[in-house]
């Protein structure tokens, strides 16, 4: 299964949350083919930004830079993003990929996650979303809606990695609309952190989550690297603490897969209309998916956060 088939049958999960242009199909195959000829096929060990090794399961595909910003380029995320380091995907019609991010943010202290109220912290969520929503729907993205979570914020301080997952949906639409969500996970390290986010939808959710926390348990930072071996008297110390990485960052980038889902949902339609990029795999896939609407199956809102 082609980058190509394996992008739609994870976003054919996933329904548009607005009407935008169509995109270019063919910067999308074009994009598409040079991350298929990039992407290197588990088990192998990937490094990352000179932090860490990711022991890449068999069964999984990882497409590096610059190929994959060039994707999520092509399926409507715009910019530059220095921080990407890659892709995943899995083998296979499994409806999901996950981005791989590393902040060097420096060292991100974690006392605050032995205390931290996670109704406070959706508060805080929901009003940061609400300051946003101005700038999302500049850039052509809808404005949103927080629900709740679809997991509660979990922190280990035995390995420093944190996951949390959050319901949205468009704004201002009905009560039984599509819900999308963001799986998060990050793991912290002396100088920054990785966060390594899921893209799927609310309801396959529950069978793809397992995937998340199998590659995140995968990625080992190098030895001096690891949160453990931060040094106070010589290393920088974020701004800002742990609830940060739920709230106070991710709030300021919700967007991309509002952007996505919507370039899908266009690029559905030329589909439709004969221009089958996608190849017949997914064009059937694509007709079960219509022949089983699971609820119109759920939107995701935002990757959130880029961080």
């Amino acid at each position: 299964m082609s980058i190509v088939q394996r992008v739609a049958a994870a976003l054919a999960l996933l329904v548009s949350l607005a009407a935008f242009a169509a995109p270019d199909a063919e910067r999308f195959r074009k994009a598409a083919a040079d991350a298929e000829a990039a992407a290197r096929k588990g088990p192998a060990d990937v490094e990352l930004a000179g932090q860490a090794v990711l022991r890449l399961p068999a069964g999984h595909l990882f497409v590096p830079q610059p190929q994959a910003g060039t994707l999520l380029n092509a399926m409507g995320n715009p910019g530059h993003d220095p921080r990407l380091q890659g892709l995943i995907f899995p083998e296979g019609e499994d409806g999901w990929f996950m981005t791989v991010r590393f902040e060097s943010s420096g060292y991100v202290k974690d006392d605050d996650a032995r205390d931290w109220n996670a109704d406070d912290l959706l508060k805080s969520y929901r009003e940061g979303t609400e300051a946003s929503n101005e700038e999302r729907v500049k850039l052509g993205a809808p404005a949103l809606q927080i629900i709740g979570w679809a997991e509660k914020p979990a922190y280990d301080g035995a390995t420093h990695r944190l996951v949390w997952a959050m319901a949205t949906r468009a704004k201002d639409s009905p009560a039984d609309a599509p819900q999308g969500v963001n799986y998060n996970t990050y793991a912290l390290g002396r100088d920054g952190y990785f966060s390594l986010n899921l893209v799927t939808g609310l309801q396959q959710l529950p069978q793809h989550k397992a995937s998340a926390h199998t590659l995140l348990a995968a990625l080992d930072y190098q030895d001096g690297k690891r949160y453990t071996d931060f040094n106070p008297k010589t290393d920088h110390v974020a701004e800002y603490g742990l609830a940060a990485l739920v709230v106070g960052v991710a709030a300021k980038k919700l967007g991309f897969l509002a952007l996505l889902v919507a370039f899908f949902a266009k690029f559905t339609k030329l589909i439709v209309l004969g221009l089958a990029l996608l190849g017949a795999g997914v064009v059937k896939l694509l007709g079960r998916r219509r022949a089983q609407p699971v609820a119109a199956t759920d939107a995701p809102a935002t990757e959130a956060p880029r961080s």
